[in-house]
């Protein structure tokens, strides 16, 4: 009979690669798990965006409404079982163009805050890696974007091209991939000096391969914190913009231009149910937002690692 084979005992690079298998992603997360409000934010967070993707089936089948269908004979009705949120001016559900203008709201911040990074990491990571005259014209470039203030560029480009969600769309990545960018060229220049980089130099590796194999992925926390606190911030602009009439153009509904309806004093004043479910929701998702961003920021503070 043969020998019984005796158990492996684990090796000291095995024990070491199951140490680094716990990298900082673990405990970033084991951290932002001990964050209750961050907790709760991403919670609520998930719950507005779950139920504003599924707002075609959820209303249609809860409420029988859609999007664009009105009442004539319930215009400004007030909540009642048959519209749980009232009537808008025209007498279309309120509650039902709320989760579509979620959808709308959320795709727009969405969008925006990923084109943001994209552009700006490119810029950021060129600038931050080869320094010299190429950091020089880039970040050149990045000031004179800077200066542009955004609302006024913003409504500049919809009186020249129309309302519409993509002009407004361009209009945010117009004014807001400088920021990004930034970002990304402080981490650049701190980090191609580190050893494991002058490593993959020496062994003759790309440019390429050392930006988006060896020093991007550590740049990618903070810019993550900034891309889930720059979400907030194009939500508020998406709704001030359609408050204002130069964002979402009705009828596609959109957070702002249901925030719109309270333009009517004797709205403002007497029909409450007409304009304080859509800033209720502006107010929660922003909140939850800077919640998690907030849990992120401290998560991934590598001075917290122990």
């Amino acid at each position: 009979m043969e020998a019984l084979k005796k158990p492996s005992v684990p090796t000291e690079t095995e024990q070491e690669a199951s140490q680094k298998a716990r990298s900082f992603w673990y405990y970033a997360w084991r951290r932002f798990r001990r964050n209750k409000l961050a907790v709760t934010g991403l919670v609520v967070l998930t719950l507005i965006v779950l139920v504003t993707i599924f707002a075609a089936p959820l209303t249609k089948l809860t409420l029988g409404w859609g999007r664009d269908e009105f009442e004539l004979t319930a215009i400004r009705a007030i909540p009642s079982a048959r519209h749980p949120l009232g009537t808008d001016s025209v007498g279309r559900d309120i509650l039902t163009r709320l989760l579509y203008g979620g959808q709308v709201s959320l795709t727009i911040a969405a969008v925006s805050v990923l084109s943001n990074m994209v552009i700006g990491t490119i810029i950021g990571s060129i600038a931050g890696y080869f320094g010299g005259l190429v950091d020089n014209l880039l970040m050149r470039l990045v000031d004179i974007i800077t200066s542009l203030p955004f609302l006024p560029i913003a409504l500049t480009l919809v009186a020249i091209f129309g309302p519409s969600v993509r002009n407004l769309i361009f209009a945010i990545i117009l004014t807001g991939w400088p920021g990004p960018s930034r970002l990304v060229r402080g981490e650049f220049l701190s980090l191609r000096e580190r050893d494991y980089v002058e490593a993959a130099r020496a062994t003759g590796a790309p440019a390429r391969r050392i930006i988006f194999r060896h020093i991007l992925p550590n740049a990618m926390p903070p810019l993550i914190v900034s891309a889930t606190l720059g979400i907030a911030g194009i939500i508020l602009a998406e709704a001030a913009l359609s408050y204002l009439g130069f964002g979402v153009k009705v009828p596609t509904p959109s957070w702002g231009n249901l925030l719109s309806e309270a333009n009517n004093i004797i709205v403002l004043t007497k029909m409450p149910w007409m304009w304080v479910p859509p800033g209720l929701m502006i107010f929660l998702t922003v909140l939850s937002v800077n919640f998690v961003g907030d849990g992120l920021r401290d998560a991934m503070d590598p001075r917290l690692k122990r």
